[in-house]
């Protein structure tokens, strides 16, 4: 199928949902570049349409024949048009994340087997520290990782590109109210920890070996005050700093778990 005028309505879909950084109407999300598209390979991200142009068509179609979707194919002009960004590599696709239970991640008979580790993101609205808390998150073993309600959105392009690919591997809910999750926790059989600089036990004290969510804040506000009542506090000793970046610090807090539950992840 052919394209030529980005006033097509998909077209025009895809690049008011790549240029704001959020979802199409029916909740599809524009995926940029063959790196990104090829990390969605053998996950639950499927791809519902690929847009191309004539030369990247010829140079992924390696790419293309492993994603089984016949691509919508656009002049240069057009693709550079309704891309967000200039390295795309004259291919993007709208992919349909899938769901994912938050309440499962946190408490259900297989996570307590398994001894669950998720990573809960309190307001952090900078795409690339939650990107890179997502790389962590997999890096580490986490089983999963929860956006509560004012964090960046899983369609930030620079969100998805900070995440490297983690983010199609490790099971991200997004959107969750703070009453319902601290309701949630607080039935649950798993620890509820909140980094903070001022935490009373240091991370490396905690026990990391039982089931535990880990809420981390934005760098400007930390994490809310309606958290912080219903956690303990855990921190990360350091020199001549007072804190550390959230993303670097939710790292050095992943690193310990793995390292108590005997894994370099």
């Amino acid at each position: 199928m052919q394209l030529t005028s980005s006033k097509n309505p998909l077209l025009r879909e895809i690049r008011q949902a790549a240029a704001n950084g959020r979802p199409t109407a029916e909740g599809w999300v524009v995926i940029e570049g063959p790196h990104l598209l090829g990390e969605t390979l053998g996950s639950r991200w499927r791809p519902g349409t690929v847009v191309t142009t004539p030369a990247g068509r010829e140079q992924h179609a390696p790419l293309l024949a492993n994603l089984q979707v016949q691509p919508i194919e656009v002049p240069a002009r057009v693709f550079a048009q309704i891309a967000s960004t200039e390295s795309t590599q004259e291919i993007l696709a709208l992919v349909q994340p899938p769901t994912a239970s938050w309440r499962n991640m946190i408490d259900n008979e297989m996570v307590r087997t398994v001894s669950s580790l998720t990573i809960v993101l309190d307001g952090m609205q900078d795409p690339g520290n939650a990107g890179t808390i997502i790389r962590s998150a997999e890096a580490f073993g986490a089983t999963g990782v929860i956006l509560l309600e004012g964090c960046v959105g899983v369609a930030n392009g620079k969100f998805l590109r900070a995440t490297a690919g983690s983010l199609f591997r490790v099971p991200v809910a997004a959107g969750v109210g703070r009453s319902e999750f601290v309701a949630r926790m607080a039935v649950a059989a798993v620890n509820l920890y909140a980094l903070t600089a001022s935490g009373e036990t240091p991370v490396a004290e905690a026990d990391l070996r039982s089931p535990f969510a880990l809420v981390v804040g934005s760098e400007g506000h930390g994490v809310s005050r309606e958290i912080l009542d219903a956690a303990k506090g855990v921190a990360i000793p350091t020199k001549r700093v007072e804190s550390l970046n959230a993303a670097v610090a939710c790292s050095v807090a992943l690193f310990e778990a793995a390292r108590q539950r005997g894994s370099n992840g």
